[in-house]
Formats: C-alpha cells, sequence, structure tokens
C-alpha cells in the first residue's frame, strides 16, 4: 500500500477556520497515513519472510534432485573436470598457441620434471630473459608472438605499439556514462559490463570476419587496462569517499607503465616497479587451451557470437574463486599468518601454523595452504620460478626483505607438511599466484584489481585462441551429458498431492 497525503491541501479543501480543528484534522490524517505505512512496512516484512522460507523450501527441491551419485560417475567413467583422477586434462581439441609441459616419458614412462612453458613454440622463460638481457620491457612483444605466431623485428615490435597506443582510447564520454555512472563493488563485473558496453560502439560488431575480430581484439588489449583502473577509481571514489583522479593514457608507455600511471595520483613509478608487472603480464598472458576461461573462449567463440560476448564469458570465468583470485587468497593468508607466528625465522612455528590450516584451524578454515600446489605443474611451476628473482629485488627496493624471507621459508616447509599430512600422487610446489599477490601488494596495487590486472595479461591469450578457433572454423563444441534419472509417467494436475 503505497499511501501519500498532502496536508496543505488537506486544510485548503476542507476550509478550516478554526486553527485547532485544523490541527486535529491534520493529526488525524497523520494517524492514517502512519497507521496504513506501519500496516504496509508489517505485510511487506511478513511477505518477505514467508518468501524467504519458500526460497528455503525450492532450494531442498533443487538439491534432491540435482545431486548425482558419485558412484555413477565411475561407472559410466565420466572425467569430473574434464581431467582423469592424476589430473590430465581430457584432449578436446589442438592448439598452435601455448603448451605446459610437467612431464617427460623416460624408458618409457612418464616422470614428473620441472615445468615448463612454451608460447608458440617459444620457452617463456627465454622470451622473459630475453628481455631481461636487453633491459626492455616485454608484454607487447608476448602479445604480438600469441596472436601472429613469430617473433617481430624492431620495426614491427614499435608499429605494434604505436597501433596499440592509438587504439588505447575510450568512446567520447564513455567514462563519464558508462564506468562513473552505477559503479560496482566488484571490478570483474566492472570490466565485463564495460566490454559487453563496448558492443554498442563498434559500427561492425558481429562480423567475425578474422580481420573484424583481429581489429576488435586489438582494441580491447589495448583498452583493458583503462577500463579496470577507471572502474577502481569510479569505485574507491563511491563506495571508500576516495579522491578521484582519472589520467590519460601516454603513448609512449607500455601497458605495465601505463597501468601504473593511470593509478597513482602522481603517475609516478620506479623502473623496476614497471619491470616487475610487466614480468607478471607477460607470465599470465596465456596457460594452455584447456584452463577454464580459455575453454569459455573456445566453447562461445564456436557458437559464432561476437567478440564482445565473447570475451565478456571469458571474464565471467576468470572472475570465479576457482580460477582467478588466488593471489588475494594468498596475501590475507600471510597477512594471518604474521598475527600468528611470532618468530618468523622458526621453521617448526611456520610448519605448526601450516599444519593449523591443513587442519582446518586457521585462517578461513578451508583446509588448504594457497599458493601450493597445482593442477599439472608437480615439481614446479616456471611462472612461479621466473618471477621469484623479481619479487626479491623489489621487497629489497620496498626494504620488506624480511616479508620476502618468510614467503621462501614456507615455499620451502609447506611441500613437507602437506606431504606428511595428505596422500600425494604427485609432487606440489609454489604456484604463479604464491608471489604475485605479494608482489603486487608491493606495487600498491587495490586487492580489488589483482583479477583485473590478470584478465588485462590473458586477453591476449583469450584473443589468440578466438582467432584460432574462427580460422579452423571447426563445429560447434557440444560435449555428452548422459542422463541418469528414472523415466516417470506424466501425473494430470488435479491428480498431484
Amino acid at each position: 500500500m503505497n499511501l501519500r497525503i498532502n496536508y496543505n491541501l488537506i486544510i485548503n479543501n476542507h476550509n478550516v477556520n478554526d486553527t485547532a480543528k485544523g490541527v486535529i484534522k491534520i493529526s488525524a490524517y497523520r494517524k492514517a497515513h502512519d497507521g496504513a505505512s506501519a500496516s504496509a512496512a508489517s505485510k511487506k516484512k511478513a511477505t518477505a519472510i514467508t518468501r524467504a522460507e519458500e526460497i528455503r523450501q525450492l532450494t531442498d527441491k533443487v538439491r534432491s534432485h540435482s545431486i548425482v551419485k558419485e558412484e555413477l560417475f565411475e561407472k559410466f567413467d565420466v572425467k569430473r573436470g574434464l581431467r582423469d583422477k592424476n589430473g590430465v586434462g581430457v584432449l578436446t581439441g589442438l592448439t598452435n598457441i601455448s603448451e605446459i609441459r610437467s612431464k617427460e616419458i623416460v624408458n618409457g614412462e612418464a616422470q614428473h620434471v620441472a615445468g615448463k612453458l612454451f608460447y608458440r613454440g617459444i620457452d617463456v622463460e627465454d622470451l622473459v630473459n630475453g628481455c631481461k638481457a636487453d633491459n626492455r620491457l616485454g608484454f607487447e612483444e608476448t602479445v604480438y608472438l600469441l596472436l601472429f605466431g613469430e617473433l617481430p623485428d624492431s620495426a614491427q615490435l614499435k608499429s605494434f605499439c604505436e597501433m596499440l597506443a592509438e587504439y588505447r582510447t575510450l568512446p567520447s564520454s564513455f567514462v563519464r556514462d558508462i564506468i562513473m555512472k552505477a559503479p560496482s563493488r566488484d571490478m570483474m563485473n566492472t570490466l565485463a559490463r564495460s566490454v559487453l558496453t563496448m558492443y554498442s560502439y563498434d559500427p561492425d560488431p558481429d562480423n567475425t570476419s578474422l580481420e573484424n575480430v583481429l581489429r576488435q581484439c586489438l582494441q580491447l588489449i589495448a583498452i583493458f587496462p583503462l577500463l579496470s583502473v577507471y572502474g577502481y577509481c569510479a569505485f574507491s571514489h563511491y563506495y571508500n569517499a576516495g579522491s578521484l583522479v582519472i589520467h590519460s593514457p601516454q603513448k609512449n608507455l607500455s601497458t605495465s607503465e601505463n597501468i601504473l600511471h593511470l593509478l597513482r595520483p602522481d603517475s609516478s613509478f620506479t623502473e623496476l616497479e614497471a619491470k616487475v608487472l610487466d614480468t607478471a603480464l607477460i607470465l599470465h598472458a596465456e596457460h594452455g587451451g584447456g584452463n577454464n576461461s580459455s575453454f569459455t573462449t573456445r566453447v562461445v567463440t564456436s557458437s559464432g557470437t561476437d567478440t564482445y560476448s565473447t570475451i565478456s564469458a571469458a571474464l565471467s570465468s576468470l572472475k570465479g574463486p576457482r580460477h582467478g583470485g588466488a593471489n588475494i587468497k594468498v596475501v590475507r593468508m600471510f597477512e594471518d599468518m604474521k598475527k600468528s607466528v611470532k618468530d618468523w625465522t622458526d621453521d617448526d612455528e611456520i610448519a605448526a601454523y601450516l599444519n593449523r590450516l591443513l587442519e582446518k584451524q586457521a585462517f578461513d578454515n578451508q583446509g588448504l595452504i594457497y599458493g601450493i600446489g597445482h593442477a599439472i605443474y608437480s615439481v614446479s611451476d616456471p611462472r612461479a620460478v621466473m618471477f621469484k628473482s623479481f619479487v626479491k629485488k623489489l621487497s629489497a627496493e620496498k626494504g620488506l626483505d624480511r616479508e620476502y624471507a618468510l614467503y621462501e621459508a614456507v615455499e620451502r616447509i609447506a611441500p613437507e607438511v602437506v606431504a606428511a599430512k595428505r596422500k600425494m600422487y604427485k609432487g606440489i610446489s609454489a604456484n604463479v599466484d604464491f608471489y604475485s599477490g605479494f608482489a603486487y601488494q608491493m606495487l600498491g596495487l587495490p586487492t580489488e584489481l589483482y583479477t583485473p590486472i590478470f584478465a588485462v595479461a590473458r586477453i591476449a591469450g583469450w584473443s589468440a585462441h578466438r582467432l584460432e578457433e574462427l580460422a579452423n572454423n571447426g563445429k560447434i563444441i557440444r560435449p555428452a551429458y548422459k542422463e541418469v534419472c528414472e523415466r516417470r509417467k506424466y501425473v494430470p494436475l488435479s491428480d498431484r498431492t
């Protein structure tokens, strides 16, 4: 019930001569209004409670009719998560883009070895070391390699960087009308919404020719840093009452440099800070076609839909805590650890805390040591190995050697603790999330931007997979699901109880 009363109108309509009578009449109307409002609020509350209970009951129905018995997966040899018991993914396609290697065949048997990651057949370690030797940033070169299948020469790289710089701009009033209005608390939602909105600004959005899709992908690669940082600036201003500073991107800056320039009010950053962020972008740019967001890109692309819908779907996948965002958990775990462990140099005290984690008695009580272990890598995650040296240098620059030593100690002790507690089918080691969160923390990146920064890098891999899927003109991806529900007869509505 929505009752609105204009008290002045009441007085005028009734021509009240006596002020006292007018007060009495107004008081009566106010009581009626307040009573009606209270009654409406009470009914609304009661309805909400009833509705909540109804939802709970319906949820029970959903649960009871959704759970599939565990033994049926065994009976029909279903590879849950498209992986076998050893974590090996089901082969669903072929690609030229990247490879993850964690095993080698020795004397006819597969043996776990130090992990390797290849982009277009090139060892990523060589890519990172090459940039390091030349004292230059390498993310743009990595994007070129992933998209076009070969390393650029100096002229090609210069031209490519200029192209990205030209594309690194947003439509007129986009920041004001799209990003600044109704900002979200979640930056991945902001990023996905912005990507979908870009569809409306594209003169040829549904054209899925390779040339047009490449143009769209290059534009998205260029503007992802803007969409991410501006989205955070809006969030910080409206939800945290922070100052609102919007910088324009600089054409002479790289992707990593522009992120730091856009994010910091004074736009200042050191050479090492830019190198650390650039290396993080290189290492996150791609990771085999089977990772959840890249596979999502393949699946959605195979339907024939547009680039903006495809990339938005990939972002939705990456947002999931089982895919992106693990480095946030690592940072928060260490914050809890630093409060609980008094002596950061005492291996026994660190091990005791790690044991409490596994026993669900510390941090979030999930029984996990975040940043330790990977679905594919066992001996080592090459990204963590490469990134570690950069993180060590940055910790020295920031005066955080003690914190770095704690990370290093946990990396060393955790595998032993896990092996003693649980049955292991393969070795475990630190993954890239273990050190990346610490690096972002030292760079002053807000945790809200950790996963968007992941997306700024991975848009390169998603674009490569979309283009490869289109180039091969494959069928729509449509795996099989076997129904295990019993057949039942239809019951007329009048006969149901």
